[in-house]
């Protein structure tokens, strides 16, 4: 009997069916790592992780930036609306009746309340944004917070604008808050947002961490601040939010 002209095998069928970047995309979905990290978890060499890295951004997967804190350092990032997208492509091209169905509400399945800490150098910018929008995205569902390892004075007028701009939300008369008040509560996930953050923060054995290396938008340009980098960061950090919200259900 002659084939039926079977499709060609999708590109990220390829790129994530080999073993050691299939670990790698999977380490990356869980919180942002430079290459070294990557190198001792999956016990390869260095060059053999950067080379199986480039392929998988090269395929769009992955993303890099460099480190805030140490700029000769390399964060990676896996970009996971890009696999839904490549996942969903690939069901289709097996059968149609494969496409895929939306995630079903956070919530749904979970009878308790799931605890974040968000926390980044100064808690002014980046920490409150992804504090805001993750309540508002669940509401009474989690019980969530940020604060700062040195906290500022106050939090960018920006912050307060692209808040209620773009989502409604309302934090005027916040304060940055101290980091100190929450080492000793536990949560279900410990989220830092700048990569100094990650480096300082203290360890405590009761909290599940996550790195979310996030650019600073308060870091001047020519000397002043620009408005559009909030609204990019704060774009960035709701994709994220959004990410986070299935996994709490777990």
């Amino acid at each position: 009997m002659r084939g039926t002209g079977v499709a060609a095998l999708p590109e990220f069928v390829r790129l994530v069916s080999h073993p050691l970047r299939w670990r790698l995309v999977a380490e990356l979905a869980r919180t942002d790592l430079r290459v070294r990290e990557l190198v001792a978890i999956v016990d390869e060499p260095q060059n053999l992780v950067s080379y199986h890295l480039r392929l998988l951004r090269d395929g769009g997967l992955v993303a890099s930036r460099r480190s805030s804190f140490d700029a000769r350092d390399t964060y990676y990032h896996l970009d996971l609306d890009r696999c839904a997208s490549a996942l969903a492509d690939v069901g289709v091209a097996l059968h149609p009746a494969l496409r895929m169905e939306p995630v079903p509400d956070f919530g749904t399945r979970r009878s308790g309340r799931s605890s974040v800490l968000f926390v980044c150098s100064g808690n002014s910018a980046r920490s409150p944004i992804a504090e805001a929008l993750l309540r508002h995205r669940a509401g009474s569902r989690v019980r969530v917070s940020s604060a700062g390892i040195h906290p500022k004075d106050r939090i960018p007028r920006h912050v307060v604008r692209v808040l209620l701009e773009q989502y409604g939300i309302d934090i005027d008369g916040q304060l940055p808050r101290p980091l100190d008040g929450t080492r000793d509560r536990r949560f279900d996930r410990v989220i830092t947002l700048c990569d100094k953050a990650r480096e300082s923060l203290p360890v405590a054995e009761h909290w599940h961490r996550t790195h979310w290396s996030i650019a600073d938008p308060a870091e001047s340009t020519n000397g002043r601040n620009t408005y559009s980098k909030f609204v990019s960061a704060a774009a960035e950090i709701d994709t994220r939010v959004r990410q986070l919200l299935p996994t709490l259900d777990t």
